[in-house]
């Protein structure tokens, strides 16, 4: 067996099994018509093809520099060939190049060096090339291209990481999208890996193009999260229709977290059942069935894709919390801090979150740059404002508008940060910076219902509350256990100021059962009663609400609401008052005594 150096170039097509179920014929016939096209450029660079597979190919070249620019001009003639065709006929090659020490047995090659120009391409943007530091670094100045710096990766049954660089042609998007689809973190940060198993096929081959296209768009939904790393297509296709045990794929691929699914077919109803464990401990930690009805298949896949997306993502979030430290040493570091305070931020407490304030102050401390704990830091201060264990200064809004713009600032691509700045513009009273903000927050994450339900808070504030409604019932059938959102207590504001009493009053008992001293459940809970007649009612609920806040008056309350509408100001404090909160505070004055001249 001989042993030589070589350059190795891995490519496949981005969404080729979806492609394949919609039109088999069409789309081999289209893929072979490209390779034709491509194979001269492969030649002319000195490469020779190691091995075709179903929906890409194996090169091998003498040359590191042959690879590269092999793989733009490539990629640049796809690019051309695409522009001509419709978008759902295109075809995007991800390409990765590393170069290294490879076996070579007959026309084949193998090792380690292989295997991670194979998972380059993994990470490669569609249309984009992943290339390794390594062969970066030997092409030199000698590249014609520019390369940008997308970070380390951590690759299965790889030891050390690999810095990846990338590139995309030239006047195109997906630069930037290679940017936008990319880890937010620091590598060091990310120490969550997921991986999803492709969905079983219940149904019989007919359907299989929708269990393969449902698995490629929830790793798509994942990626886009900024809090852990989703592995490619090709680290975990590989195990399609194998009985292979999860820990086993879980070593393999080196994740920490797997999801693994089916879906069934009976008649024009569908039914996807999806689960997340943890496979080093066979722990189950989520478990979700969806029952829907045929009709429009892309927007039925869409939708359960989003609430697939916003269930996994939550609870990969709470296991991440309370997972032990992984720092190698005794001294926890930012991220540790960071991973603490959330943990305590789970427990929705006063004392917990007076721990979780403190730890988030210390992440940040130490790295300055640690985007998330910024945002987060500002949420449980705006919360436990909200709450009552934090008195709503004007000093606790600056401050917390200086960390959401922060945090925008040194994490652009998170979608929860731009949410959060949307939302403090939003309850300051700048409606088209909130608008602004969230909108930019919705394209960056289609998938964030988070999000969705913050442009219902901008909607609710400028006086939209039908618009509201909807969205606030979308994030809560969706995204209902994240505690970053007050879902109860916006859907009882935006029903109230709707005159529909009796669903704010539901909305209000919801929030109060989560939180029994919630201010603002208190207050419309009161108010909601008031409306609707229920006078003694509405008396024990505004003893209750001074009870846990006895210097609360309704102009004093009504500082912090800048909604749009006048009207919707008079009337939520006409609720109030009818309820018998005082209005302001009551001045002692002492009574001028008058006395008569003597005559």
């Amino acid at each position: 067996m001989e042993r030589r150096l070589a350059a190795i170039l891995c490519a496949d097509i981005a969404g080729y099994s979806r492609m394949m179920g919609a039109d088999e014929a069409g789309t081999h016939a289209s893929f072979k018509a490209h390779r034709s096209a491509i194979y001269p450029i492969i030649l002319n660079h000195g490469g020779r093809i190691v091995k075709n597979t179903g929906d890409g190919f194996l090169l091998e070249f003498p040359s590191i520099i042959g690879a590269i620019e092999a793989a733009v001009a490539m990629q640049t003639m796809m690019a051309e060939r695409n522009e001509h065709l419709p978008a759902d006929r295109a075809m995007h090659f991800r390409m990765g190049v590393h170069m290294g020490d490879v076996m070579a047995d007959e026309d084949e090659v193998f090792g380690d060096d292989v295997n991670i120009a194979v998972r380059l391409e993994a990470v490669a943007a569609p249309g984009g090339i992943a290339v390794s530091e390594k062969a970066r670094t030997e092409a030199g100045r000698r590249l014609a291209v520019t390369l940008l710096d997308a970070g380390p990766h951590r690759f299965k049954n790889i030891a050390e990481p690999v810095s990846v660089w990338t590139w995309a042609p030239a006047g195109s998007d997906l630069q930037e999208k290679v940017a936008q689809d990319g880890p937010h973190l620091p590598g060091q940060y990310r120490t969550a890996i997921v991986g999803v198993l492709p969905f079983d096929n219940h149904s019989g081959g007919a359907d299989e193009y929708f269990s393969d296209g449902l698995t490629e768009d929830l790793i798509h939904a994942l990626s886009l999260q900024s809090f852990y790393r989703v592995l490619g297509r090709n680290s975990t296709f590989a195990y399609k229709g194998k009985n292979v045990s999860t820990r086993l794929i879980a070593r393999e691929i080196d994740a920490s977290y797997l999801i693994q699914g089916s879906v069934r077919r009976a008649g024009n109803k569908i039914r996807v059942t999806a689960e997340l464990i943890a496979p080093e401990k066979g722990e189950q930690l989520w478990t979700g069935r969806y029952d829907r009805d045929m009709g429009d298949l892309f927007a039925m896949q869409d939708e359960i894709t989003s609430n697939l997306s916003a269930a996994v993502a939550q609870e990969i979030y709470r296991a991440e919390a309370s997972a032990p430290a992984r720092s190698p040493n005794s001294e926890l570091t930012a991220w540790d801090r960071f991973l603490k305070g959330l943990s305590h931020y789970y427990h929705q407490t006063k004392d917990d979150f007076e721990i979780s304030i403190a730890l988030f102050k210390e992440a940040i401390k130490l790295d300055p740059a640690l985007s998330i704990a910024r945002a987060y830091l500002a949420t449980i201060q705006i919360q436990g404002s909200q709450f009552g264990w934090i008195p709503s200064t004007r000093e606790l809004w600056v401050s917390s508008v200086a960390l959401a713009e922060s945090s925008v600032r040194l994490d652009p691509r998170s979608s929860f940060a731009f949410s959060l700045l949307a939302y403090l513009h939003a309850m300051q009273g700048h409606y088209e910076a909130a608008m602004d903000a969230i909108k930019r927050a919705i394209e960056l994450n289609p998938y964030d219902m988070g999000a969705r339900g913050v442009l219902g808070i901008c909607h609710m504030v400028i006086g939209d509350h039908r618009r509201a409604v909807e969205l606030f019932s979308m994030a809560v059938q969706r995204d209902n256990s994240d505690p970053r959102y007050q879902w109860g207590a916006l859907n009882a504001f935006s029903h109230y100021l709707l005159g529909q009493y009796d669903a704010s009053l539901s909305w209000s008992r919801e929030t109060l059962y989560l939180n029994p001293n919630h201010l603002q459940g208190l207050a419309v809970r009161a108010a909601a009663l008031a409306q609707l007649g229920r006078t003694n009612e509405a008396k024990q609920a505004a003893e209750a609400l001074l009870a846990n806040y006895p210097g609360l008056t309704v102009e004093r309350h009504l500082r912090n609401f800048h909604w749009k509408n006048a009207a919707d100001i008079a009337h939520y404090r006409e609720g109030l008052l009818k309820a018998g909160i005082p209005f302001g505070k009551l001045a002692l004055v002492a009574p001028t005594i008058r006395l008569a001249a003597k005559s």
